[in-house]
């Protein structure tokens, strides 16, 4: 499991028995010292055993970091001096699309007052560990069939209590996986419930599970009609495969999933894909290096070189409390 007596931060959750974000949370908070290798965090298994004792009681260490001691509160952001004496602060960043690791890349290219930590997981997840305290920008793509509307009535549910705003990130279709050639001639929603057809899922709290939930509502399908309903997959990847595979007759992702897998994508709605962060003082910062680079001719050239991608509101607020 480890590596030079480390361990990975989904090791340290599987041992620890808490969720990804949590680590990175305890990370965030300088409860857990980490380091980076490459894209990935890394904890040694010496600083895991002192933060268990730590939480036992049974002995308090001195904080790894001179300015903040051991007994600094819960929720309270860690902010380690980097080399040159300069403050860092850990964002964590939640989401799953490749778009956010570009965005990690260049936030952390452009100084070193943040380091990027990523966490891949679905749209609702991120947003409640948001309102947890456990992430600091958060991507959703949830669409709403009562008002045909992404992620704004969802983040209004969820972020009760704060304040917050809702940038832009992208646009991208969704749509069907299906067989090359459609052989069983799928294009509609009903068709899910077609004997002898068989779907692969996402997983619960993804965006694409909540988009299925929604048009299967809309159109009066029910889960338990549709053959391969409980079979779910983390990633469009996964889905995409699922159908070049024969193992499914029809799934539902995005366009560049189907294209680097093989399968023929029939569009069928354009989801915008937004980002979500607190407005608190903290976050002033952040908030405008996160737009400065959402903005700039690099970030969007690089996003437009991926290809799939709509930029055409890439940086426009959607929505903003006061």
């Amino acid at each position: 499991m480890t590596h030079d007596n480390s361990y990975t931060t989904e090791e340290i959750a599987k041992l620890l028995r808490i969720s990804k974000l949590t680590v990175y949370d305890l990370i965030k908070k300088g409860e857990l010292p980490a380091y980076r290798v490459g894209r990935q965090m890394r904890v040694d298994a010496s600083d895991l055993e002192a933060y268990k004792q730590r939480a036992k009681g049974e002995y308090r260490s001195v904080h790894p970091y001179p300015h903040q001691s051991a007994s600094t509160p819960a929720g309270t952001t860690s902010h380690v001096p980097t080399q040159h004496g300069q403050a860092t602060r850990s964002v964590i960043i939640s989401g799953q699309d490749v778009s956010l690791d570009m965005l990690a890349n260049h936030l952390e290219r452009n100084g070193d007052s943040i380091r990027p930590l990523r966490s891949y997981v679905g749209s609702i997840n991120s947003l409640w560990a948001m309102y947890r305290g456990e992430a600091d920008i958060v991507s959703t793509h949830l669409f709403d069939g009562d008002t045909g509307e992404y992620n704004i009535p969802y983040v209004r549910r969820m972020l009760i209590g704060h304040r917050y705003l809702v940038i832009n990130l992208l646009s991208r279709w969704a749509g069907f996986y299906v067989q090359p050639g459609n052989p069983k001639k799928l294009s509609v929603w009903e068709d899910f419930r077609r004997a002898g057809v068989r779907m692969v899922n996402r997983e619960k709290g993804s965006g694409i599970r909540t988009l299925i939930e929604e048009q299967f509502r809309l159109h009066g399908i029910a889960g338990h009609e549709v053959a391969g309903y409980e079979r779910e997959e983390g990633n469009h990847l996964a889905v995409a495969g699922a159908v070049a595979r024969g193992e499914a007759d029809i799934g539902v992702g995005i366009e560049k999933a189907g294209q680097l897998v093989g399968v023929d994508f029939l569009p069928v709605i354009q989801e915008r894909y937004d980002l979500v962060m607190l407005k608190t003082d903290e976050n002033k910062a952040l908030i405008r290096q996160v737009r400065e680079t959402l903005l700039s001719e690099e970030f969007q050239n690089e996003l437009a070189a991926i290809g799939g991608y709509d930029l055409a509101s890439t940086g426009k607020i959607m929505y903003e409390t006061w």
